[in-house]
């Protein structure tokens, strides 16, 4: 149960986190209706410390905040949501409004690279040139850069296995795009399979 009355003013603070890409998004602060608004709808609602009333994000930008998921810290008093943003988060147009680079990791980074290169097609990528080949051509690709980096863990050259898990990584964002997988799909199953 969430503890609003710890601080004078009822509010608590909610950190929200993009579902996919873990990245933080923002900051704000719910009371207790604004909490049960956001059970309710699946729209992250807050309470404005400004204006001194409950607003919905997005509501006036259509940049809505989808929960997914929500979790009370240690003490009760914070609370983490897990949503999936309509668009840019921040009212400066950016995804987050904490200024930090590469905040979701490389490898999500990438992955976004990967993503916008399929819907972009761009001439002269690597990439397209994958995605024109198909689904066989980028798996027969995985298949050998996995052979590549058994050969090199058998050897011991950690330098010449990271080059070629590199290697595999990258084709298997490729392959995971071509088959409309995420990495949070394939951390959902992981999860699912620890629990």
């Amino acid at each position: 149960m969430i503890d609003f009355s710890k601080n004078a003013d009822g509010l608590i603070p909610a950190v929200i986190q993009d579902a996919e890409s873990l990245k933080v998004l923002m900051l704000g602060y719910m009371d207790k209706a604004a909490y049960e608004k956001t059970v309710e709808t699946g729209l992250v609602t807050f309470f404005s410390r400004s204006r001194q009333t409950q607003w919905v994000k997005g509501e006036t930008s259509g940049n809505f905040l989808h929960v997914v998921e929500i979790f009370p810290d240690c003490d009760a008093d914070t609370l983490l949501i897990k949503a999936r943003p309509d668009g840019p988060t921040c009212h400066r147009g950016t995804v987050s409004c904490f200024d930090t680079p590469d905040a979701e990791g490389f490898i999500r980074s990438l992955q976004g690279v990967v993503q916008g290169r399929h819907a972009e097609m761009p001439e002269g990528s690597y990439t397209t040139h994958l995605f024109r080949k198909g689904v066989k051509k980028i798996a027969q690709k995985v298949g050998e850069e996995t052979t590549e980096a058994i050969i090199e863990a058998i050897a011991g050259d950690r330098s010449a296995y990271i080059y070629e898990v590199s290697d595999l990584l990258y084709h298997l964002l490729v392959l995971n795009e071509q088959m409309g997988v995420s990495l949070a799909d394939l951390e959902a199953e992981l999860r699912d399979r620890h629990a």
